[in-house]
């Protein structure tokens, strides 16, 4: 396994790599590696003849200063872990690596997918996450790209990105890994204290109750009040939203019915943690 933090360097390789023609899979992070992360670089590895794994902490999505300066950062036990399941490349950037003044920075219009959930509760978030994977496609050049369904918003910014500049590429998304408890790995559980932590499972253990609740002939409007009841009668555990949306559109309904795959998206505070979760009303 290589680690790299030049631009010009992961290009240079890359491309003999392509001369062999070899194909690349991407697997972007921002580092505080879990299971949930290797995941997709096993995927990657099984599907392409390259991983690359992309470890940068993204300041441009960041709305909130602090929780950039909290967000875990462990390099070293992730270079480790990404070289202890096969990974191929390891591209480590600084700031102004990335961040250096050449080229002329995208910008995108996500429409109503951006109008929503996250993109109502972190203004800039995903321009910033569309920038930062718009220049690593552009760097790697990937065949494939890989993304956990826990992000389920942004899964459908990235789609739309890829059709706003052209790539050329596959698009996978990867389902959510939980611990025994239900939980979804994040490397945000990290920040979670002995004193909040056995709540945060409470969440999804809320989500698949409230499966029950549909099938009881609840609305969505009535699930989502249940959910947000429930929740916020737990300690340590406040709502930011929750919302019931179409699978493809991620506009709110009115009705179950007007949906294939009616999907509930959540994000709720766990202390000062802000986890995030979703799960399909369909399955």
């Amino acid at each position: 396994m290589i680690v790299i933090s030049s631009k010009k360097e992961l290009q240079a390789l890359l491309e003999r790599e392509r001369e062999s023609r070899k194909t690349i899979g991407l697997v972007p992070t921002m580092g505080a590696l879990h299971e949930g992360h290797l995941s997709l670089v096993k995927q990657a590895i099984a599907r392409y003849d390259v991983c690359v794994v992309s470890i940068f902490v993204n300041p441009r999505q960041f709305n909130n200063p602090n929780d950039l300066e909290t967000y875990p950062r462990q390099p070293e036990k992730d270079v480790a872990l990404l070289d202890s399941v096969g990974c191929h490349y390891v591209f480590m950037p600084s700031v102004e690596e990335i961040y250096d003044g050449s080229g002329v920075e995208r910008t995108f219009d996500f429409g109503a997918i951006g109008r929503v959930m996250e993109g109502v509760q972190r203004p800039g978030h995903f321009e910033g996450v569309a920038l930062i994977v718009s220049k690593l496609f552009e760097l790697v050049a990937p065949d494939g790209a890989f993304f956990g369904e826990k992000d389920f918003q942004q899964i459908a910014i990235v789609r739309s990105m890829v059709e706003q500049c052209g790539f050329k590429l596959s698009i996978i998304a990867v389902p959510i890994v939980r611990e025994e408890s239900g939980l979804a790995l994040s490397s945000r559980n990290q920040r979670l204290t002995q004193e909040t932590r056995p709540s945060a499972p409470r969440i999804y253990q809320t989500l698949r109750a409230s499966l029950e609740q549909k099938e009881k002939g609840m609305s969505p409007k009535e699930v989502i009040a249940w959910v947000t009841k429930e929740l916020n009668a737990i300690p340590h555990l406040e709502v930011e939203y929750y919302a019931i949306v179409d699978g493809v559109s991620l506009q709110p309904l009115e009705a179950w019915e007007d949906s294939e795959d009616p999907v509930g998206c959540i994000a709720c505070y766990c202390g000062d943690v802000r986890l995030i979760d979703n799960i399909h009303y369909t399955k």
